[in-house]
């Protein structure tokens, strides 16, 4: 199941997209109504997903064997990089569904307008 998982394409790229569609809804849930909160979910989605995303390009390396030891021999600050430019570079995939998952939670408003 392992290597299902982290040598393919399609099971890593449907666990971003649902971590794109259900942060933005959880964060809606904390979050009260507004346009301008809107934005500000819209804000801190994109930085937990990238967060998540590189987090999760990193859990997929150490998965496969990749020993902490070799990532960490060009430095931290390197390693860092390296998993927040995997991170970057998953936001073709995870960007356009969190997009229009922020952009459904105003249906759920019940105390301001859009």
């Amino acid at each position: 199941m392992g290597a299902f998982v982290s040598e393919g394409l399609i099971v890593p790229a449907a666990i971003l997209a649902v971590f794109a569609y259900g942060v933005p809804q959880v964060l809606g849930r904390w979050l009260p109504e507004g346009v301008t909160l809107l934005m500000v979910n819209a804000l801190l989605s994109t930085v937990v997903l990238f967060a998540l995303s590189a987090g999760f390009f990193a859990l997929l390396y150490f998965w496969q064997g990749v020993p902490v030891d070799q990532l960490s021999d060009a430095g931290l600050a390197a390693g860092v990089g390296f998993f927040g430019r995997l991170g970057l570079m998953a936001a073709i995939i995870w960007a356009p569904i969190m997009i229009l998952s922020v952009a459904g939670l105003p249906r759920k408003w019940v105390k301001e307008t859009w």
